[in-house]
């Protein structure tokens, strides 16, 4: 928030967030938006629930990816349409 950042980029060893962990489990389900309250109300386990809070807290979009995927800006994840968003609201663009 300091630094005035229009999104964060979380970069995982997954591409994107699932219902539960794709590694161990053969049938998760990648989303590809979210809400804050998803998150949280699913447990899922993207970051911290304080720092899911905070970026609720402040209209912060996250974008979760894999971190394989060259990615140079923020203009990219969009059009790129990779990983998943998490949002205040499911089609809020960012």
């Amino acid at each position: 928030m300091e630094i005035h950042a229009d999104v964060l980029l979380k970069a995982t060893k997954v591409d994107g967030v699932y219902d539960k962990d794709p590694v161990k489990h053969e049938g998760a389900t990648r989303f590809n938006r979210l809400t804050y309250l998803d998150v949280l109300s699913r447990n899922l386990k993207v970051m911290d629930s304080t720092a899911i809070s905070l970026c609720r807290d402040n209209k912060l979009a996250i974008v979760v990816f894999d971190l394989r995927v060259r990615v140079t800006s923020a203009a990219s994840c969009k059009a790129k349409s990779i990983g998943t968003l998490v949002t205040d609201e499911e089609n809020r663009p960012w």
